[in-house]
């Protein structure tokens, strides 16, 4: 990060806060934060909470609660796959997690790459583990509103990620009334023209405007951690988390 002059960031792993037990930054400013999974009219919607406790608090038990559900998933899972005539095991699937803080289908298509049973990570996903193929698990999270009311009730502040990756936008005008503070503008995989679209959303709701780089998952971002962006347009979401 130092090599790209990240001088502010915040690790928002899924549903763990894990990463901050150990973090040392000298000269940097840290933002703890998580990126909550939610469930949403049959959809994943990701809530970023940022300035939040990595301690006990109201949002560290919704926490444990989409963990719970994400060990769960992993079970129907595999034994999808089982039934389908990939002999992975949940065992294989932890050992790509790290621990099994957040759990999700990319450790079971690391499992399945690493195993052998099939050629790369994004064909595990298109073959086996997306809508109507024999890995897939439907998510059943939380609600994007119990999010951001738990963000907030634990003094944190919450923010819609990835808005052009949501499956219908729509969602942004339910939540920009009920509690979201600010919404993910700046993105690696949004147009220019997204951009301007989002950054027009966020002055019309009064939202503060975010940048994120996704950098757990190489399909979103090329150039390594961080995002470059003018700090006009993030300075009252940094004076808001200092």
């Amino acid at each position: 990060m130092r090599s790209r002059g990240v001088s502010w960031f915040s690790i928002t792993d899924h549903d763990t806060t894990r990463a901050y037990t150990d973090l040392d930054a000298p000269g940097q400013r840290v933002v703890p934060g998580i990126e909550i999974n939610t469930t949403w009219q049959g959809s994943d919607v990701h809530i970023l909470g940022y300035h939040i406790p990595t301690g006990p608090s109201p949002l560290a038990d919704v926490i444990e609660r989409n963990r719970q559900h994400r060990r769960a998933r992993i079970d129907t899972m595999v034994a999808g796959l089982n039934r389908a005539g990939y002999p992975v095991t949940v065992d294989q699937v932890l050992a790509e997690s790290g621990g099994g803080h957040a759990l999700g289908r990319p450790h079971v298509a690391k499992a399945l790459v690493r195993s052998g049973m099939i050629r790369d990570v994004q064909t595990a996903f298109t073959e086996l583990l997306s809508r109507d193929k024999p890995g897939y698990a439907p998510s059943h999270h939380i609600s994007p509103l119990e999010a951001i009311e738990v963000v907030r009730r634990s003094g944190g502040v919450p923010v819609l990620a990835h808005p052009g990756r949501l499956k219908d936008e729509t969602i942004l005008d339910d939540l920009a009334d009920q509690g979201l503070a600010g919404l993910e503008v700046f993105y690696p995989t949004h147009t220019v023209a997204m951009t301007a679209h989002f950054r027009a959303k966020a002055q019309r709701y009064a939202l503060v405007m975010t940048a994120g780089s996704d950098f757990h998952d190489e399909r979103w971002n090329t150039r390594g951690v961080g995002v470059d962006v003018d700090e006009v347009d993030v300075r009252p979401f940094l004076d808001l988390v200092a």
